[in-house]
């Protein structure tokens, strides 16, 4: 099965955001556990970071691009991991709650896993989000290959709910973002360049004055109690 899952680089976007938090909340020259880590591209952009870094995917497809992002690569499915290797500096959670049927087990093994002073960075999708509301509002609620309504989602996270998810697992939250509706995703082919970059600041300006309604992705920093 190919990845599926696209590195988003542009203003707002949630692996931006995440590149940006974790660089400032993480010491130099830690370790880095990234957990769904798909293609590894988010490890590489923060590789010279860390002085370990380890991919975990499902996916055994993705094991040659891991081999090449991280320093290790583990194929492992997240709802059976017991124990995670310790001591981790920053341990990265990005578009993965949402398909686990039991998300607080797996929220307890990495609090288990971080060191003192270590940090959890986690991204779900908002299903409160102006798009899927407007959609509920004409009786509209059809699941997707991709995004908020993805086929593959078992779970569903308003702003609210995560916030109390993480922090019923022992967790105290720090910062917490929202990515832009990715423009660049849904009309780049169409849209020129420029309009896109004007876009996406206003939905990104936008998406900080009011997070529970314009979020696409939530994103919390969080560290144990």
């Amino acid at each position: 099965m190919p990845n599926v899952y696209t590195f988003k680089d542009f203003e707002g976007s949630s692996h931006r955001i995440l590149i940006e938090l974790i660089h400032r909340y993480s010491k130099q020259g830690g370790k880095l556990l990234d957990l769904g880590a798909a293609g590894g591209e988010l490890g590489a952009a923060l590789r010279d970071h860390f002085s370990r870094t380890i991919g975990f995917e499902y996916n055994a497809d993705c094991i040659v691009d891991l081999h090449q992002h991280f320093d290790a690569a583990v194929i492992s499915d997240l709802e059976k991991v017991k124990h995670l290797p310790g001591d981790a500096d920053a341990i990265v959670i990005a578009d993965v709650l949402e398909h686990l049927r039991d998300a607080p087990a797996l929220l307890q093994a990495i609090r288990r896993a971080l060191a003192p002073g270590g940090r959890v960075f986690i991204s779900v999708p908002n299903i409160a989000n102006i798009t899927v509301r407007i959609g509920l509002l004409f009786g509209v609620f059809e699941y997707r290959d991709r995004g908020i309504l993805d086929n593959t989602h078992l779970r569903f996270y308003t702003l609210r709910t995560i916030r109390r998810e993480v922090e019923a697992a022992g967790f105290r939250i720090l910062e917490t973002r929202g990515s832009s509706v990715p423009l660049r995703l849904i009309i780049g082919r169409f849209t020129p360049e420029l309009i896109l970059r004007i876009g996406e600041k206003v939905l990104s300006l936008v998406t900080r004055m009011w997070r529970s309604l314009f979020a696409y992705q939530i994103i919390l920093v969080a560290e144990r109690t």
